[in-house]
């Protein structure tokens, strides 16, 4: 039977990628972006993970991919901006792990991929709600994984740098696209293409290794 992934923010960037590429792999995705759901509440989030199990009748991979930034210092940082990031980028995938839990376990094969960022690994100034959102994601992963492997169930995070997606290009603008990947040890951008490619390896056979770690995709700006 074809193996079913929920995939989150699923309509541009990143998420479009991995939807392309799992779909080629031979996957039926079941994407869902802003509009499907507001996945900052509780009901969103279950909503859409019964909305998966309703179509297609089970689910074997659940890929938490939605997310925003916002810039400030912490002196001024907004405090529902800081609610908000919490719930979508920390909160979302924990509750999407949750509700999809039994039939992940029911398949046998069950396996949890959030798209992170080299922010989980590092920090930088004026994002504390970005990264201590992903910082966390990186902790939540080690339990999924110490929780799932009885279950049958893997989890990991992909880490990235700067990808070149819509959002980064309009950094690049403002920027300059050498203050942007000025950490990266590589001077590029990713592309999304790079980052569905890991996560469908993850995902595959080849991925069965990998259980409760970040993973750096990152050009190499951890390193230092």
């Amino acid at each position: 039977m074809t193996r079913v992934a929920l995939v989150t923010g699923a309509r541009g960037g990143i998420g479009a990628a991995i939807v392309a590429r799992l779909a080629t792999d031979g996957w039926t995705v079941h994407g869902v972006d802003v509009d499907d759901a507001d996945l900052t509440t509780r009901n969103g989030n279950r909503a859409v993970v019964e909305a998966a199990l309703d179509a297609h009748g089970r689910l074997d991979a659940v890929v938490p991919n939605a997310g925003f930034q916002h810039v400030a210092p912490v002196r001024d940082f907004p405090e529902e901006t800081w609610d908000r990031l919490l719930a979508l980028l920390l909160t979302s995938p924990f509750l999407l792990a949750k509700y999809a839990w039994e039939a992940l376990a029911a398949s046998g094969d069950g396996r949890i991929c959030v798209i992170a960022s080299a922010h989980a690994l590092t920090a930088s100034p004026f994002k504390a709600g970005y990264v201590a959102a992903k910082h966390g994601v990186a902790g939540l992963v080690k339990t999924l994984a110490l929780e799932g492997a009885d279950a049958g169930i893997l989890a990991t995070a992909v880490c990235p740098a700067f990808v070149r997606t819509p959002l980064a290009e309009l950094q690049v603008e403002e920027r300059g696209l050498e203050a942007v990947i000025e950490r990266h040890a590589v001077k590029r951008m990713l592309e999304a293409d790079e980052v569905a490619s890991f996560v469908a390896f993850l995902l595959g056979p080849e991925g069965r290794g990998f259980t409760g770690v970040a993973l750096p995709l990152d050009l190499g700006w951890t390193a230092a």
